[in-house]
């Protein structure tokens, strides 16, 4: 069977957005370091795609797809970079790990926290959903067929050697064997937990859905209350991460099985995640690539770059739906 240019697109496109949301929207990497997202996408993009893939191609939503961005997250920070085991990740004395810290499992609960939320929600959820707005008529639809998926798992496998080969160089660190195998049982036990959930009803609630604008100035508060978080605080930083998360899952579960929830409303959540990520990297000290005004030209280049992409997705939804009510979409 002849896959789709459009589909080929939107596999391509992910395969980009994904590490481009994940370490150049969140202000990690610098304009100037731009062509080392082809060494990131292989491992970030392929899992964004795999993700997806595996979920739509199971006639399943959003539920399945962020436990699946779960695995994703102890793939990569557990057994890959190993920075969920690691005091000095990077050799940059950040003590990632000094805060709440759990003896026991060789964790900081507030680094694990956030690692969870920069993964699940942004590195694959907000890529994803932004990916798929700007397909609206494939949204719900696999993209790919067999052979599709194989080469990308063959690019998302180099992608983890060639990350763990380079984090093994800088840093010289290797995690306990048995927190590895920790790891890999809990990335196991959550991959498959995705594809056993009870599947979610469609909209289906009475009641009123709030406008786009709405939902997506809710997200942004939240995700940059949640980005904003000090890691000082502790205990207490970890609570208030997963009261955010709470929150913002109590009110998308309660919204999305109404009726008037449409494709707009799930486009908004990834815009104002998206928003919240390059708003909230202009606040701190630049890690990479030069100076404080270097980063501040890159941080404006990436927000704006992600406003034109919401804004092509907005319109592409629009004429998808134009002529009668949006179809509901689970979410």
């Amino acid at each position: 069977m002849v896959v789709p240019k459009r589909k080929v697109s939107a596999v391509v496109t992910l395969f980009f957005v994904a590490p481009l949301v994940a370490e150049y929207l969140l202000g990690d990497l610098p304009l100037k370091l731009l062509p080392v997202v082809i060494l990131l996408a292989p491992m970030y993009g392929g899992g964004a795609v795999l993700i997806r893939e595996a979920a739509r191609r199971a006639g399943r939503g959003w539920p399945t797809m962020l436990l699946l961005g779960l695995a994703y997250m102890l793939i990569g920070e557990g057994l890959v970079t190993q920075s969920l085991f690691n005091h000095d990740y990077l050799k940059m004395h950040m003590h990632l790990l000094d805060h709440a810290y759990v003896p026991a499992l060789g964790i900081g609960a507030w680094w694990t926290m956030l690692m969870i939320n920069l993964h699940v929600f942004w590195s694959m959820g907000v890529s994803i959903a932004l990916v798929e707005a700007l397909y609206p008529a494939e949204a719900d639809a696999p993209w790919m067929g067999s052979v599709g998926d194989a080469a990308i798992g063959v690019f998302f496998l180099l992608g983890t050697v060639a990350n763990f080969g380079i984090g093994f160089k800088q840093n010289h660190f290797v995690a306990s064997q048995a927190q590895l195998l920790w790891v890999a049982a809990l990335c196991i036990f959550v991959a498959v937990g995705a594809f056993v959930l009870p599947r979610g009803g469609r909209g289906v609630w009475g009641g009123a859905v709030p406008n786009a604008w709405v939902s997506g100035a809710m997200t942004t508060v939240l995700g940059l209350g949640l980005m904003s978080t000090p890691p000082k605080w502790g205990w207490g930083a970890v609570g208030t991460m997963l009261a955010i998360d709470v929150i913002f899952l109590g009110l998308v579960r309660i919204m999305s099985r109404r009726a008037g929830w449409g494709p707009l409303h799930r486009l908004s959540l990834a815009a104002g995640g998206a928003v919240a990520y390059g708003v909230h990297a202009f606040l701190p000290k630049p890690l990479l690539g030069g100076g404080v005004l270097w980063a501040r030209i890159s941080n404006t280049v990436f927000l704006a770059a992600a406003i034109g992409v919401i804004a092509l997705a907005v319109k592409r939804v629009m004429r998808l739906t134009a002529g009668g009510p949006a179809a509901t979409l689970e979410v």
